[in-house]
């Protein structure tokens, strides 16, 4: 199983909107015969791409596969289908496939004979998936909040500039970021104000392809000559100001991760609604006194109310050009309340 979830993991497979699936196929000995794993969209799954290597050798094998195999007909054929077609003889899981769409692959499996196991490094699958398992548990896309902040909280000076708060690494480390999302997400006021681009670009400034989703929330019209509306990548109005609204919006959508870069009072409304699941900080070693707050009132009046986080990584971002400032990337996750 840890193979099969080293496939998963393969570099380049993309994050969404399909869950990254790795399979082994072992003979009745235990040596594989052959491996497969899922490349994205449209391509073959991975069960199917292993007995495909494995030819007439499957009949009576034991398929591992990180993920349950499929149970519905979308641009690939059902996996269980397949497997039982081949005349596997037994098959372990990892994942039970949290898709109401997709699930069904055990029963269909043990309905045909096969010998059916689940749960086996559950947990270190769910983790390959993370974002696309939450958002078929909660519904939802996992929602990210990035921003940048000076060390005494100021996202922008008194005067309302903000460039640059974070050094160029972090720049590049969020577009880094950036690409391993689906939607990019702003309010009105952002694009009125900055009018910012909010594509995916690489160390010589070029853009990526592909270009997630740029989404812009809020009930404000805003010109057709703002550059969120040029070709350079897909862009959709979500005309409401309710967060989990904006949300189902996108993940009826097929979005699945969600990288919040608005204004402070967006990001006060996604926090006080409880739907931001991880922040990633870019801390600047400088100071403003006043000036923008990096996130708007949260309604919290004592100290005993305050939203407590957990860092889950630091990591220092030295400098790539002389005179540029150090910046250390924080990530936390939002603790759980008693």
């Amino acid at each position: 199983m840890r193979r099969a979830l080293a496939l998963a993991a393969s570099p380049g497979v993309p994050t969404g909107p399909n869950p990254r699936v790795g399979c082994v196929l072992l003979d009745d000995r235990g040596r594989t015969l052959a491996e497969g794993w899922h490349r994205g969209a449209g391509s073959p799954h991975a069960e199917v791409d292993a007995l495909r290597q494995a030819g007439d050798t499957a009949r009576g094998a034991t398929a591992v596969v990180t993920l349950e195999p499929c149970d519905h007909t979308g641009r690939t054929g059902p996996c269980s289908r397949a497997l039982v077609e081949a005349d596997v003889r037994r098959v372990v899981y990892a994942q039970r496939d949290p898709n109401p769409v997709a699930a069904g692959g055990a029963a269909t499996l043990r309905d045909a004979g096969v010998e059916v196991e689940g749960g086996l490094l559950e947990d270190e699958a769910r983790a390959v998936n993370r974002e696309w398992t939450f958002a078929m548990d909660h519904g939802r896309p996992f929602v990210t909040w990035k921003f940048a902040t000076t060390l005494d909280g100021r996202s922008a000076a008194a005067d309302g500039t903000s460039r640059w708060v974070s050094s160029r690494a972090a720049r590049l480390d969020t577009h880094r970021l950036r690409a391993l999302c689906d939607t990019m997400l702003v309010g009105t006021n952002t694009i009125d104000v900055d009018d910012p681009l909010l594509t995916v670009r690489g160390a010589d400034d070029q853009p990526l392809i592909p270009q997630p989703l740029r989404a812009v929330m809020g009930l404000r019209d805003l010109p057709d000559a703002k550059r969120v509306f040029d070709d350079s990548a897909e862009t959709v109005r979500l005309r409401t100001r309710d967060p989990l609204v904006a949300l189902k919006e996108l993940f009826a959508l097929d979005r699945q991760h969600v990288f919040l870069e608005g204004g402070p009072t967006l990001a006060a409304a996604f926090w006080k609604a409880g739907l931001v699941d991880e922040v990633v900080t870019y801390l600047a070693p400088m100071l403003l006194g006043a000036g923008r707050n990096a996130v708007g009132d949260l309604g919290i009046g004592t100290i005993a109310g305050a939203a407590h986080l957990a860092v889950t990584d630091v990591t220092v971002l030295d400098p790539h050009e002389p005179g540029d400032d150090t910046n250390v990337r924080i990530t936390l996750e939002p603790k759980e309340t008693t």
